[in-house]
């Protein structure tokens, strides 16, 4: 079943393309709305955020994003038995939280391009960009604050709890770029905070917009966890091997920012004698040129980096769908969480 129709056509091979596009369309409107509250500065850094228009305010034909996270949370309502209708408050929150922490990101992180074009804080400046993030951190509480749903309260609690969380692992990350002895453990801590959360979250809030209890969402958050490990996995290889006319960033991008992102801090960790170039490398007091990326790119793959990646988020994904069965017992109800889930590791890298 899809999000708003009855039944969705088996014979479409693009079903997650399907779910997105219907959860775009139904949360848009209201993320629009939230938005045009903002001051008007704001809201100009914001809409241009999100590609409704361009920085002079022109209408903007730019990508807005995937819609993911709202897509989970309407998804995991109806997989719930719920009313997806009844839930699209909720996924504009989730949504407006997920780009608050990309504006807040990109600043942090010095990202040039989001999206094919600029980011924000290189139009507007970082002042700007920071105080729009911030603002669309309350819009997205104001509006599960506003609603009207009998889980709109436990929602308001877990989403604050889950900022608390990204902002974690957001600072874990940063933390680990100043450090030369991170353990694959401590960067699975982290990737959960900083991307695993939120789509657990998602998923949790679906739940309980279904009826479901506590308990029930707790083991949905967990099913979201998993899919946000694997899509961070998926992520991170994409950060060094990805194609730049597909990502927007150069080659190479997370190599030349220095992350320790997973597959780097498994290779890092494999006392191999390509985890010892890639350390020098790393050491490196200066930016690293053409050839160095290269050959740090080809360090993480002789050390077992990308090979790992891989396999620990075909591994991720099985957990999730271990989760998502124990959640909901009929695999019919959850077509389109399943859609979603494997949407993940079918991204090009």
């Amino acid at each position: 079943m899809g999000i708003f129709a009855p039944e969705r056509d088996q014979t479409d091979g693009n079903e997650a393309a399907d779910v997105l596009a219907r959860a775009r369309s139904a949360v848009d409107p209201g993320l629009r709305a939230a938005v045009d509250t903002l001051p008007g500065s704001m809201r100009r850094v914001a809409g241009y955020h999100f590609g409704w228009w361009e920085a002079d305010g022109t209408p903007g034909a730019a990508d807005s994003g995937k819609a993911i996270r709202p897509a989970l949370v309407l998804a995991a309502t109806q997989a719930a038995g719920g009313l997806p209708a009844a839930a699209v408050r909720a996924a504009a929150a989730v949504e407006l939280v997920h780009n608050f922490t990309l504006l807040h990101d990109d600043v942090i992180d010095r990202d040039r391009t989001r999206r094919h074009r600029p980011t924000a804080w290189r139009v507007f400046g970082t002042t700007e960009a920071i105080l729009a993030g911030d603002a669309m951190h309350s819009l997205a509480l104001r509006v599960l604050a506003e609603d009207t749903h009998p889980a709109a309260p436990s929602a308001v609690r877990r989403l604050a709890d889950c900022v608390v969380e990204l902002c974690a692992g957001q600072q874990a990350d940063c933390a680990f770029e100043q450090r030369t002895d991170v353990t694959l453990a401590e960067c699975l801590a982290m990737a959960e905070g900083k991307t695993g959360a939120l789509l657990g979250c998602a998923c949790a809030v679906g739940a309980l917009y279904a009826g479901a209890g506590e308990a029930a969402a707790d083991v949905m958050d967990a099913f979201g966890r998993e899919i946000g490990l694997a899509f961070q996995l998926i992520d991170d290889l994409i950060g060094i091997w990805g194609d730049p006319a597909v990502t927007g960033k150069p080659v190479g991008a997370d190599l030349a920012a220095r992350k320790k992102s997973l597959p780097v801090v498994y290779a890092l960790c494999s006392g191999t004698e390509a985890a010892a170039e890639l350390a020098a490398l790393y050491a490196l007091d200066r930016p690293l040129d053409a050839v160095e990326l290269q050959r740090a790119a080809a360090a993480v793959e002789q050390a077992g980096g990308r090979s790992w990646a891989q396999g620990e988020s075909c591994e991720r994904m099985a957990s999730a769908i271990a989760h998502l069965a124990e959640a909901i017992p009929d695999p019919s109800e959850a077509d389109d969480l399943l859609a979603l889930a494997e949407l993940v590791t079918r991204r090009s890298h």
